[in-house]
């Protein structure tokens, strides 16, 4: 039976930090791999769509494919992790199997059966999203969305695999699998966009999500787990993630909501908003992927290890390294960027359709948008601690605070600064998160070491 190692209280922090280093260092080297195919990808786009109508239509179109990745697939990682790896290490194998194949048959089902409804409702609920498109390209994107859709249920299988490898300590391969999409959308949009238009932006996603599937779930089954759809039963541990599952789809579709918002409140600008709201915020998810993606997948099997184990010295030990350290690499790349975003937008995408007017444009919304960037990568530590530790209704209540935040800044600062005042609003509730998340991190180990040293209360 493979599993994280319980190791002695005293040296656990220092055991713990190291391997979640080299965890992490694994998914940045992977990732900085898939971001510079990325980089190419969004230079090819750039060159072949620019800032058109074909390209808002798209990027409408998969707002909301991603958004149920998000939502369902990760929530449902989230949720299993901690349960997993305490059945793997307490049951063995084959009961975490079990747990695996109800978990992943039931997350099919809901994305499956959710994909199906949002094709058939998509006329009704699109003009709310592009209230702004003309008829033209609104049916365009309506067409483009259910052409997605497939990718739903194809990344979300991927996305648990991944989930299942990284509590394996396999993290650099499943990592790189995610480079199969922007290589197939690189190649698509060079060779093939003249014949397949816009339409092949859908067709490579496809294909790149395929191949993404078909190695992590071959991964996974090399390593014991194999992808059977299997229903077991309500067992105990079966509860457990159907406890943890709801609040954390809850907050997701909360605080993704937010993402609905920026881009529905960017078509109520002049054209072009939505295209410039999205490059700048994928030239900031470069770094966030890198950095809050490297350490949050990193952090994650080990604080559910470190809490099963009821080590709060550890914990907190790992907490305030992980907390520092995502701050003290973040703040001076955050401040580069923002420094250098006009030269940066000049260099990767002011070529072939789109011009020096793009470029002025789209570089207030990239700094605007930088300025999130510590905020958010060292929340993610605290966001992974709180999954872990079972107080998903805080991460829910956070998300409600930040909708609310979102709506109310992009309508004050829109009308000052435009689609960059859209990006200045995500940075500040960027902000409220990290102080949210922290003073109640900080609250759970006060009660934690109120009990420890407590008999009455342990008794």
């Amino acid at each position: 039976m493979l599993s994280i190692p319980q190791l002695a209280p005293l040296h656990q922090g220092v055991s713990i930090n190291r391997r979640i280093f080299r965890a992490a260092a694994l998914v940045t080297a992977a990732g900085i791999a898939v971001k510079i195919v990325a980089t190419f990808k969004e230079i090819a786009v750039a060159g072949v769509y620019g800032r058109s109508d074909a390209m808002d239509a798209f990027l409408a179109a998969s707002l909301i494919p991603a958004l149920l990745i998000n939502l369902i697939s990760e929530s449902m990682s989230q949720a299993l992790i901690p349960t997993l790896v305490r059945v793997r290490e307490q049951e063995g194998r084959e009961r975490a199997q079990q747990l695996l194949s109800s978990s992943m048959l039931w997350m099919c089902l809901l994305l499956a059966g959710v994909s199906v409804a949002m094709a058939l409702f998509a006329r009704g609920f699109f003009p709310l999203i592009a209230s702004h498109f003309g008829v033209a390209k609104l049916d365009l994107a309506v067409h483009l969305f259910r052409g997605l859709l497939p990718v739903v249920l194809i990344t979300g299988i991927a996305t648990n695999c991944t989930a299942v490898l990284n509590t394996l300590d396999r993290f650099a391969i499943p990592a790189l699998a995610t480079m199969a999409t922007p290589l197939a959308i690189i190649v698509g949009s060079l060779f093939l966009s003249a014949r397949f238009g816009i339409w092949i932006m859908v067709y490579a996603t496809l294909a790149g999500a395929l191949v993404h599937a078909a190695v992590v779930v071959g991964m996974a089954d090399a390593h014991g787990y194999r992808f059977r759809l299997r229903w077991y039963g309500m067992t105990e541990a079966t509860r457990e993630v159907g406890r943890q599952y709801g609040p954390v789809l809850l907050s997701g579709m909360v605080a993704s909501g937010g993402l609905l918002v920026d881009q529905s409140m960017a078509a109520m600008l002049p054209g072009g908003s939505v295209s410039a709201l999205v490059y700048a915020g994928r030239s900031v998810s470069v770094v966030l992927a890198l950095l809050a993606g490297a350490v949050s997948t990193a952090v994650t099997p080990y604080f559910s290890h470190i809490i099963a184990h009821r080590d709060w010295d550890g914990c907190r030990n790992t907490l305030r390294t992980w907390v520092r350290l995502s701050l003290l690499v973040s703040a001076p790349i955050a401040a580069l960027l923002i420094a250098s975003s006009h030269l940066l937008i000049r260099i990767t995408l002011q070529h072939g359709a789109f011009g020096p007017h793009d470029t002025a444009v789209v570089t207030p919304v990239l700094a605007m948008y930088a300025l999130q960037i510590p905020f958010f990568v060292s929340s993610r530590v605290f966001y992974r601690f709180l999954v872990a530790m079972r107080r998903t209704d805080l991460i829910l209540y956070c998300g409600i605070l930040n909708l609310a935040l979102d709506v109310v800044l992009n309508l004050i600062l829109m009308r000052w600064f435009g689609v960059a005042g859209i990006a200045l609003a995500t940075s500040l509730w960027t902000v409220s998160t990290f102080f949210f998340l922290w003073y109640w991190t900080r609250r759970l180990f006060l009660r934690k070491t109120l009990k420890k040293s407590s008999p009455e209360t342990d008794a």
